[in-house]
C-alpha cells in the first residue's frame, strides 16, 4: 500500500498495546466494527482467527498489523483519516484487548481537499 496520505494511523498508546497483544497472541490484524455488538470500534484479532472478505478495503498498517473497514463503511468513512487510539474501559468481546482494562477506539479528522486529490491519484478513495 504505498499512498502519501496515510487512511488510518495509530497513536503511540496504540502501537505500545498491539506490541503487547502481538507478543502473546502472534501476528493480529484490526477490522474496523460495523455498528452490532460492540458498537463502531476497531477489533484486534488473531491474523489466522479472522477470514477478512473479499470487499473488505484494507486502509493500511497500524504497528505492523493490517487494517481492515468493510466497502459499505469505507464509502461512508473516506473523507476521513480514523486514528486508533487506546482508553480505558473493557474492549470489544471478541478482541483481543478485552480484560486488558483499556478498549481501541476509533477517532478521526477530515482529509484535506489536497489529502483527497491525493488519495484518487493513487487510486485510493472509492467509487
Amino acid at each position: 500500500m504505498s499512498s502519501a496520505v496515510a487512511q488510518v494511523i495509530a497513536t503511540p498508546a496504540a502501537v505500545q498495546l498491539i506490541q503487547s497483544l502481538r507478543a502473546r497472541h502472534g501476528a493480529v490484524l484490526f477490522h474496523q466494527s460495523g455498528g452490532c455488538c460492540d458498537g463502531s470500534s476497531p477489533m484486534c484479532y488473531p491474523q489466522n482467527d479472522f477470514i477478512v472478505g473479499d470487499r473488505d478495503v484494507e486502509l493500511g498498517e497500524i504497528g505492523g498489523a493490517p487494517f481492515y473497514i468493510s466497502a459499505p463503511q469505507f464509502e461512508y468513512w473516506k473523507h476521513t483519516q480514523l486514528i486508533i487510539d487506546v482508553v480505558e474501559g473493557r474492549g470489544g468481546m471478541f478482541s483481543l484487548e478485552n480484560g486488558e482494562g483499556v478498549r481501541f477506539l476509533t477517532r478521526s479528522r477530515l482529509f484535506t481537499d489536497e489529502e483527497i486529490d491525493a488519495l484518487k491519484v493513487a487510486g485510493r478513495f472509492g467509487g
